[in-house]
């Protein structure tokens, strides 16, 4: 992977507390499981961004890479990789997943005075 394109990748998962790198967008996911993580988040009520894969193959070869995973969705929280559809599922239905985005909002949220 090219220089180039990790520091791509690597500002659109530090310019964004929540990122979701899937197929499709957030308002039209182009498969059942980008569309399942959307769900999810938006039952989360946590602000996160997208990157259609679909439209940028750049990104969407060096990812696999980057990331070590193989297969889309990709979900970045705080930087960190979460993992895709199935690990997200698990993540929410557990509970896991609210805490750790909590913890996201909590240190997006202004400071009180």
């Amino acid at each position: 992977m090219s220089e180039d394109i990790r520091s791509r990748i690597q500002g659109l998962i530090k310019g964004h507390k929540v990122v979701l790198f899937m197929k499709g967008t957030k308002q039209f996911p182009a498969c059942g499981f980008s569309n399942t993580v959307v769900q999810i988040l938006k039952k989360e009520g946590v602000p996160f961004e997208t990157v259609n894969i679909l439209a940028d193959g750049e990104i969407r070869q060096a990812l696999k890479e980057y990331s070590n995973w193989p297969t889309y969705p990709q979900l970045y929280v705080d930087g960190k990789f979460v993992g895709g559809c199935d690990i997200v599922t698990e993540l929410h239905q557990s509970g896991e997943l609210s805490k750790e985005l909590a913890v996201v909002a909590a240190a997006a949220a202004p400071a009180l005075n």
